[in-house]
């Protein structure tokens, strides 16, 4: 399967082979949303705790006889019902964590990235060369391919000189390629993947690569 591939003014210099084992299956969206709902679970730290009523702080006497006094019984201050007693039934630390086959997990991915290619929200990059941090070079470079909303960049290895001039827009985020999951797949509106970046997800998700560019002056070979 072949894609546009634009370089980093935003204009067409070819086109790459991209997998349709990847871009081109069947969204499989019940385990898409198995592995968002997974994804978040795991994030969460599960620190919260309450008190009971045997751990706050109050006397244990009874605090009125228990007959003859017109009201209704009691027996602690530190009970649920009064002010400053205890929780009943409140949360204590627990793990949310989630398991989830590693089958499932690169299917979810694989799902998310063919249903982005499907509607024309993946942009594939030549590559980013950029010689210092700057935010408006990252900024025309978007304006140039088209993305005006959330666009999730994806490089194949650290590039500090792209990450830190795309941190300074609240719209935009860098990940690498060996660390791309469901959640912020969906949660961006366009995907930019470099070329190389293309060949490191099609290495880990088990299809051997086949991002070459196709064009005038293309040769074939890996860059």
């Amino acid at each position: 399967m072949e894609a546009k591939l634009y370089n980093q003014s935003g204009e067409a210099v070819g086109t790459i082979d991209i997998s349709d084992y990847i871009f081109g299956i069947m969204p499989n969206v019940p385990v898409m949303h198995q592995a968002m709902v997974r994804q978040q679970a795991n994030a969460r730290l599960g620190t919260h705790n309450t008190r009971g009523r045997g751990e706050v702080v109050g006397s244990t006497r009874k605090l009125f006889r228990q007959k003859g006094t017109g009201r209704a019984r009691q027996g602690s201050v530190r009970a649920p019902h009064r002010k400053g007693g205890g929780a009943a039934h409140g949360p204590h630390p627990r793990s949310y964590r989630k398991d989830m086959p590693r089958k499932m997990r690169r299917l979810a991915v694989r799902s998310a990235l063919s249903a982005k290619f499907a509607a024309d929200e993946i942009r594939f990059l030549e590559g980013w060369s950029m010689e210092r941090p700057r935010t408006r070079d990252i900024l025309a470079s978007l304006t140039g391919l088209g993305v005006s909303r959330k666009a999730l960049i994806v490089l194949e290895q650290q590039d500090a000189n792209v990450q830190r001039s795309a941190n300074n827009l609240p719209n935009v985020k860098t990940l690498l390629a060996g660390y791309l999951n469901v959640v912020d797949l969906l949660s961006y509106d366009t995907v930019i993947i470099s070329r190389a970046a293309v060949g490191v997800i099609e290495g880990y998700l088990g299809q051997p690569s086949t991002a070459n560019v196709v064009g005038s002056d293309a040769t074939g070979e890996d860059a």
